[in-house]
């Protein structure tokens, strides 16, 4: 097989595994970092009435279309009332119906929302609006500030800025001034604004929000301006002039209605209110892909039980050992007992630490090696002599660790997590090598199988790796593919070069 087999191979396995980690964590948000937190706010509209005699109707303005935000819950709370939500030219409407209601009446509604950058106002371009229909003094002043207008901006945003500071200095402009005397006195700047703007053919509408903040008590509402320039929504401040949605500001419901109504009783109070709380990335993550549709979570390692994830948070780093060893042995050069053997020596070294893990692995190798120094002068067959072998190394294993109780090393009593099949082999691997290659051979090589052990137990316990592969596993596609290149690699490996130093032109006679 060629190498361009093994390089698309290794390159569309990389960009699969890229795409979905890219897909997890830009589009649904899961978190890079363990522990990560989210900034959650909850927010809440408490709606309060003096019922009559007649069925109540009380409706209220939920947000639906929020630039940089979205919503990750919401409930509605009453107390035996009909309820029922509806899309509106507002947005979205809670509806709370009874046919007969006594005593004061409160209705709650809240939501949990959480800043997404990738939500925006995904609503439809609007189409151009009607006209405002207007007595003659009041058309011919429109008229002619919105031509004093046009010829100091440039285009929508500078033009609408522009009106802004017109009816912000009402006083000093006589066409604002004429407009308002003609019975607009009441009017807002945002309202005067959607006017004018539906005069000059420029969509627009008046946006009412809240300012998400850290400290927990009741907000005000207020208002921005909203005009489309063909392409987006822009956002203006009607009394300050800035241009562009304030940061942490939740756009609630649109249009010049009030933010609640009320048919059947009086006295309608609304209170916003809002609190902040840190939620866990990975709680928001799922609710964002449920929200989305996406299956992401259901074929994730999250859908496995609790014990089964614990197993599996150890079982997803053994490849990135296997990484590390292989980069050791076929790059660096590093000489080992197998692969596999310097990997689930690491895993054990998880639970008895390094420095004991090496002394504990040092003591059994030994001691079992004398052993099977001894059992070679019986001249056993292989698989009796392994069978011995095994079973020397448990005793040795049980022995140390009531040796440990005694002496009350608790490090001691985990030596029963060393794989005894592995420590029976490489006991078994290292006299062969003593007798075939001589015994610095073999020192060198269980040397170096305990330097890689403890290298790939420092990357494994990297709790931001482990993180990571447990919550995109399918980065060890990319392993592979590293695996996959690293295997046609026929160079020198770094502890060689020593071996061919004399070979190097410059020492080199003539």
């Amino acid at each position: 097989m060629n190498n361009r087999h093994i390089y698309v191979l290794s390159a569309v396995l990389a960009l699969i595994g890229l795409a979905l980690f890219a897909y997890k964590s830009q589009v649904l948000g899961f978190p890079l970092q363990p522990q990560e937190q989210t900034r959650v706010w909850t927010v809440e509209a408490a709606v309060r009435f003096d019922p009559g005699p007649a069925a109540v109707k009380a409706t209220l303005r939920i947000p639906n279309l929020t630039p940089g935000f979205s919503i990750l819950d919401e409930n509605f709370i009453s107390r035996g009332f009909g309820h029922a939500t509806r899309s509106a030219p507002a947005g979205r409407e809670s509806q709370w119906t009874l046919r007969q209601a006594n005593g004061p009446q409160t209705l709650y509604y809240r939501a949990q929302v959480y800043r997404d950058a990738s939500r925006i106002a995904e609503d439809t371009t609007p189409p151009f609006p009607e006209p405002p229909v207007l007595d003659e003094p009041s058309r011919i002043a429109m008229e002619g500030l919105i031509a004093e207008v046009r010829r100091q901006s440039a285009d929508v945003a500078s033009f609408t800025t522009e009106l802004l500071r017109h009816i912000n200095h009402a006083e000093r402009d006589p066409y604002v001034s004429l407009f308002m005397s003609r019975g607009s006195a009441n009017a807002d700047a945002a309202e005067l604004a959607t006017i004018f703007l539906a005069g000059a053919q420029i969509p627009a509408r008046i946006a009412h929000g809240i300012q998400l903040r850290s400290v927990t008590g009741p907000v005000q509402s207020q208002q921005l301006l909203e005009v489309h320039d063909g392409v987006q929504w822009l956002y203006f401040d009607p009394k300050t002039l800035e241009q562009g949605l304030p940061p942490d500001f939740l756009i609630w419901w649109r249009g010049d209605e009030p933010i609640a109504s009320l048919e059947g009783g009086s006295n309608l109070d609304v209170t916003l209110a809002v609190q902040q709380n840190l939620l866990d990335s990975m709680v928001v993550a799922e609710r964002r892909a449920e929200l989305t549709g996406s299956h992401a979570m259901d074929f994730s390692l999250f859908s496995l039980p609790i014990a089964t994830q614990a197993v599996y948070a150890v079982l997803m780093m053994i490849p990135i050992g296997a990484l590390v060893i292989m980069l050791l042995r076929n790059f660096i050069g590093v000489k080992t007992f197998g692969t596999f053997m310097p990997v689930l020596v690491a895993l054990a070294f998880r639970e008895t630490r390094l420095l004991w893990g090496i002394v504990l692995f040092a003591i059994i190798v030994s001691l079992g090696l004398l052993i099977r120094f001894y059992l070679e002068k019986l001249r056993l067959l292989l698989v009796p002599r392994l069978t011995t072998v095994l079973t020397v190394v448990v005793l040795l294993m049980a022995g140390i660790s009531v040796l440990s109780q005694k002496l009350e090393l608790q490090p001691g009593l985990s030596i029963a997590l060393f794989p005894m099949v592995i420590l029976s082999m490489t006991i078994e691997r290292m006299s062969i090598v003593w007798e075939e290659r001589g015994a610095s051979e073999a020192i060198q090589e269980g040397i170096g199988s305990l330097l890689v052990a403890a290298v790939a137990y420092v990357v494994m316990g990297i709790a931001w790796l482990e993180h990571l592969i447990f919550v995109f596993p399918e980065l060890l596609l990319l392993v592979i593919a590293v695996s996959l290149l690293a295997g046609r690699y026929t160079g020198y490996r770094l502890l060689e070069l020593r071996r061919f130093k004399a070979l190097s032109p410059s020492r080199s006679g003539p």
